[in-house]
């Protein structure tokens, strides 16, 4: 069981009151009876442009409903795959579908043909919109254009401009970084008016490598996936499905197969530990993203392995409604990044109340309680990746799964939950429309 001052600790970060005073004090130039006034009137309720880059779904709608539940009415700038009643059945939301289909089957002009038409569309908006404050959450799909012309574009227009960073130089992680890509990220970030992140070492290379002045930055949580369909679909169902026996030990690599993921060493991790436990399974879902050669190579590896039949591949986009059945049928989720600062997927994972073992890249780390919801082990190594993996299964946690999946899925939608996130945002809203600051 996680240990009570974990859990306390979990909830004194929740206590309306105890995250008032902490917001408070990182925004002290404004009086918290403003800020209460300014959110609970009717007269000036907030109004502000959710720019959501037509992707990301279970982020996008998370914190739409935050933003909502807290009194906010919200443009919310989606495509198809946001079309769902959690935004359309909402009535402080106005959906604008402007990116529409996203179908990663369209031929190459389908797709510059949608992408330009989204672009024809945003750029009127913007110029009519109500809301004063736009909330870009991904950009679209010129990253150089968005940072810089679209950004000065925005500024001109005299909208106050949030912006939530998932990764601070993504291109130093994918190993593409160069000095085109780091001048419009410091051009990005100086226009900002505010920036979000979600861990404090994203702040302070945010600070130190870009020189943005930490008055301006604030850490906020990632907020725990409570979008993707979790049905009355069980265990033994979801392992059925996968050709799962009962006592397999089945491990799952989820999401986008990319150089950083660090596949390659789960997989060399797997083959030792695999001869000696012929229960050993391993579950890789994703599609690959970047290097197509990356994925090749990490094919070549199971194949010659030894133990290819003991691998099931899905290696494809999994959209929402198929995804609890890989989290249902697993044992643990494996994150054996290399390079990372936050990864939404060790999120969606407690919310499935699966565990994890992870990496130390980053801040993952920070978020596995070490026996408690999951293990730790030193990134490209892997040895320790094996022991890890031995160590779970050998592990209290493994052997009262059932059990043990409640406690992590409390202890994380309380940990992470989407009110705590909306309230850190809604002061610096209340801010950025009040103070012009």
């Amino acid at each position: 069981m996680i240990n009570d001052a974990q859990l306390s600790t979990a909830r004194s970060q929740l206590d309306p009151i105890e995250l008032e005073k902490k917001v408070r004090a990182e925004h002290a130039e404004i009086p918290l009876n403003a800020q209460r006034s300014t959110l609970n009137s009717q007269a000036l309720t907030p109004h502000i442009a959710l720019l959501t880059g037509g992707g990301d779904k279970p982020y996008a709608l998370g914190m739409a409903a935050a933003l909502t539940s807290a009194g906010i009415l919200v443009d919310f700038i989606g495509s198809d795959d946001h079309c769902v009643p959690e935004v359309t059945g909402n009535y402080r939301v106005n959906f604008l579908n402007l990116r529409g289909d996203q179908c990663p089957e369209a031929n190459v002009v389908e797709k510059a043909v949608r992408v330009f038409r989204y672009y024809a569309k945003l750029i009127p908006y913007a110029a009519t919109a109500r809301p004063k404050l736009f909330h870009i959450l991904w950009h679209n799909k010129f990253e150089l254009f968005d940072r810089t012309l679209l950004m000065l574009y925005y500024k001109l227009l005299g909208k106050r401009l949030v912006f939530t960073a998932h990764n601070v130089n993504a291109g130093k992680r994918d190993g593409n970084d160069s000095w085109l890509n780091r001048m419009t990220l410091r051009l990005q970030y100086r226009l900002l008016d505010y920036i979000f992140v979600h861990t404090q070492a994203m702040k302070n290379e945010m600070c130190s490598e870009f020189r943005v002045p930490g008055s301006k930055v604030s850490v906020i949580p990632f907020g725990i996936n409570n979008t993707v369909p979790n049905t009355s679909l069980s265990r033994g169902e979801a392992r059925r499905h996968l050709g799962l026996d009962n006592v397999d030990k089945a491990m799952l690599f989820f999401g986008n197969i990319a150089p950083y993921k660090g596949l390659e060493y789960l997989v060399d991790a797997f083959t030792e530990v695999a001869k000696e436990d012929a229960n050993y399974r391993l579950i890789i879902v994703g599609r690959p993203k970047g290097d197509e050669n990356y994925w090749r190579g990490i094919e070549r590896t199971v194949w010659s392995s030894g133990v290819n039949d003991r691998v099931i591949r899905k290696i494809e986009y999994v959209p929402d409604h198929e995804t609890e059945l890989y989290f249902k049928a697993a044992d643990v989720l494996i994150l054996p990044y290399t390079h990372v600062f936050q990864s939404g997927v060790l999120f969606l994972s407690y919310s499935f109340g699966l565990p994890v073992i992870a990496s130390d890249a980053g801040s993952l780390k920070d978020e596995v309680v070490e026996g408690k919801t999951g293990f730790i082990h030193e990134a490209r190594n892997p040895a320790a990746l094996g022991q890890a993996i031995r160590a779970y299964f050998e592990s209290d946690l493994y052997r009262n799964l059932d059990r043990n999946r409640k406690v992590i899925w409390d202890y994380a939608n309380e940990r992470y939950s989407w009110a705590r996130v909306a309230a850190i945002i809604t002061v610096v809203y209340s801010r950025l429309l009040t103070s012009g600051r």
